[in-house]
């Protein structure tokens, strides 16, 4: 019984993640869902991404001269 619930539950993840990652089908006709057509919004989240990774390195910087009291 416990092997079926398990084959189950991984049946279920498996099979299941593929209908819930699946992309609708293009708009009729060929054009594009938005104007202008790259639709990608990468602006925001790469400045995030970058004041996340500066404030990181600062953090570390700050957390290595605390330890030896100077930076190699």
């Amino acid at each position: 019984m416990k092997i079926l619930k398990r084959t189950l539950v991984l049946s279920l993840i498996l099979f299941g993640s593929q209908v819930l990652l699946s992309a609708p089908p293009p708009p009729p006709g060929g054009s594009p869902g938005c104007w202008p057509p790259p639709c990608v919004p990468i602006d925001g989240g790469i400045t995030f991404l970058i004041a996340a990774g500066a404030a990181y390195g600062a953090k570390k910087l700050v957390d290595a001269r605390k330890k030896n009291k100077s930076i190699i």
